[in-house]
């Protein structure tokens, strides 16, 4: 477990939005390297790691493994005489959660420090106050007095914004943090290849780019390598906190991965009963908990995965994860290792999905 939470740490306090991965890609490479036997970068910045199974080539599957490698951010979109900084949101953001919130802007210069400001509710009026949130009412302050010095140190428009958080431990082998959506993904992708040995597949492990932002880099990187399945490994919400109807799911933290029947009402991924079939018997067999989904909103790199070239058997096994798209994401790394377990488990018994 301890190694669970270095490599969550590790990916979740470093930062990458979207199309600006490159940090988080040299730490993935850096941690499976050792364990693959071919590694590389494509075109849009998919990290590529092959690990080829010991049959003989002609018998065995390719199977792809999809974690995202970008969080959501910011973007510098202009800077006003009195060095204000105004901002876009690069994937979906909840605009409250944002106020007066530390973040860091990655200047060419290096990171620079910086508030996201306001207009205090001490001067707002009744309107104001009723008012909901917008991007455009928001600013980022660095302590500047106008826009030369904010040049000056490197900041420019298209400098790209992330928040200031870092992991930190909770009760119960939880933590919180930011960008575990998908952080956690890529600390089980992690440990499933430190942790499988001689698979009978080509197992091939992506650390995918661009997911908050339109699922890009799943479509391109599942082109380009045409596998015979496919799981995407996410995160989901879990029901288990105040505020949310329980009526809507049974879904927990501490409770097991989550394996996807279906999300975004269908819209996204379908998951083929065959795939749900091998993952759940392969989770009772193996004494691993486990939870399933029917999801009305949000999807995954399943949903590109799936429809690429003639169609790919895809499934989805996610990670409960509360409080996602905010600075103070919360999970348990016993799901993690769950997670990582599961599937590990079920490569072992690929030949029992019937690909035809």
């Amino acid at each position: 477990m301890e190694r669970v939470r270095e490599t969550l740490e590790q990916l979740s306090n470093a930062c990458g939005i979207s199309g600006r991965e490159c940090d988080i890609r040299e730490i993935l490479r850096n941690e499976i390297k050792e364990y693959a036997d071919d590694i590389r970068e494509d075109i849009l910045g998919n990290l590529i790691a092959v690990k080829y199974g010991k049959k003989s080539k002609e018998n065995r599957k390719k199977v792809m493994l999809a974690a995202h490698m970008d969080e959501i951010g910011f973007m510098v979109k202009f800077i006003d005489d009195n060095g204000f900084i105004r901002f876009i949101g690069i994937g979906g953001w909840f605009y409250p959660s944002l106020l007066n919130t530390r973040v860091i802007l990655h200047g060419s210069n290096g990171p620079v420090e910086g508030v996201i400001g306001s207009k205090p509710p001490h001067i707002q009026s009744e309107d104001d106050r009723k008012k909901q949130i917008r991007l455009e009412d928001l600013f980022i302050d660095i302590g500047a007095k106008n826009k030369e010095e904010v040049y000056n140190v490197g900041i420019r428009e298209g400098t790209t914004i992330t928040i200031d958080a870092s992991l930190k431990d909770l009760l119960n082998d939880r933590v919180t943090g930011k960008s575990f959506d998908n952080r956690a993904g890529l600390t089980a992708l992690i440990e499933i290849m430190k942790r499988i040995d001689d698979p009978d597949c080509d197992i091939y492990a992506v650390g995918t780019v661009q997911e908050e932002v339109g699922l890009k880099g799943a479509k391109t990187s599942s082109f380009e390598i045409d596998p015979d399945l496919a799981l995407a490994i996410d995160t989901t919400i879990p029901q288990d906190h105040p505020g949310i109807d329980s009526k809507r799911s049974m879904i927990e933290i501490d409770k097991g991965p989550v394996i996807t029947i279906a999300d975004a009402s269908g819209r996204g991924l379908i998951t083929p009963e065959k795939i749900i079939d091998w993952l759940t018997n392969v989770a009772k067999d193996k004494n691993i908990p486990y939870q399933l989904e029917v999801s009305e909103g949000g999807t995954t790199d399943a949903t590109s995965i799936h429809l690429s070239r003639a169609g790919i058997p895809t499934g989805v096994v996610s990670i409960p994860t509360r409080y996602i798209h905010s600075p103070v994401e919360v999970l348990s790394l016993k799901d993690i290792d769950n997670t990582a377990e599961l599937i590990v488990q079920a490569l072992k018994e690929i030949d029992k999905v019937d690909l035809r």
